[in-house]
């Protein structure tokens, strides 16, 4: 291991020699002892090959971009709930400087979730997409199993919608505060997402995030 993971290891975690662990490089896992420690690299020797365990459900997440503190909060737990690609929407009631700062904000974005893989000990990253207009990306859906979360009063409870599927990708979207046009639900619709309520209760955008993805892994199998 070299360069910052190393010095972060190293010098902030103050690695010592002998010490055990986990190493990954996003297909296979491995137990490691470190043999050496120097300035910015460590060696390993290879104790043995550890069992990969993927997701059950390839979920992919398409969020409207929300305040940035609330946004990175979202990320962070979708990755420790197993999401493969975070997709940002450029939704048409998401605040306008918001999106213009949104590219600014990705090496950061990508950090958080690098930084989050690793302390739930994921195998690989999440893919971050570049922000996208809520049309193309529900297009996208193809044979994913889609959910579209709603405010409306006419949209059936998350829990109806789920009953009895089972699914090997699914994309879960959700708008920003002030929800989702008239325009939008209708393009989301023909392109087969599945309007769902969380309830009656208005929840933030990070709530509603990992609310619905641990619905979603419970619901379509993941252990």
């Amino acid at each position: 291991m070299e360069g910052g993971a190393a010095h972060h290891l190293g010098r902030v975690l103050r690695a010592q020699t002998g010490q055990l662990y986990e190493l990954s490089d996003g297909e296979q896992v491995w137990l490691g002892r470190i043999e050496n420690v120097s300035r910015d690299r460590i060696q390993f020797d290879l104790v043995e090959q550890l069992p990969v365990v993927h997701p059950d459900v390839n979920v992919t997440l398409l969020l409207a971009v929300v305040k940035f503190d609330a946004f990175e909060w979202a990320i962070e737990k979708a990755t420790e709930l197993g999401v493969s690609t975070i997709v940002p929407l450029a939704a048409e009631r998401s605040e306008k400087a918001l999106l213009a700062a949104a590219a600014k904000r990705a090496d950061r974005w990508k950090k958080i979730l690098l930084e989050a893989s690793q302390q739930s000990r994921r195998v690989r990253v999440p893919v971050l997409a570049a922000l996208a207009k809520p049309d193309s990306a529900f297009s996208s859906r193809k044979d994913a199993f889609g959910v579209l979360l709603s405010e409306r009063s006419t949209a059936s409870p998350l829990r109806k919608v789920l009953q009895g599927q089972r699914a090997a990708s699914a994309i879960l979207a959700i708008g920003p505060e002030g929800g989702w046009t008239e325009k939008e639900f209708s393009v989301a619709c023909k392109s087969g997402f599945n309007e769902a309520s969380l309830g009656r209760r208005i929840l933030r955008t990070e709530t509603a995030v990992v609310s619905a993805l641990a619905s979603l892994n419970f619901a379509l199998g993941d252990e």
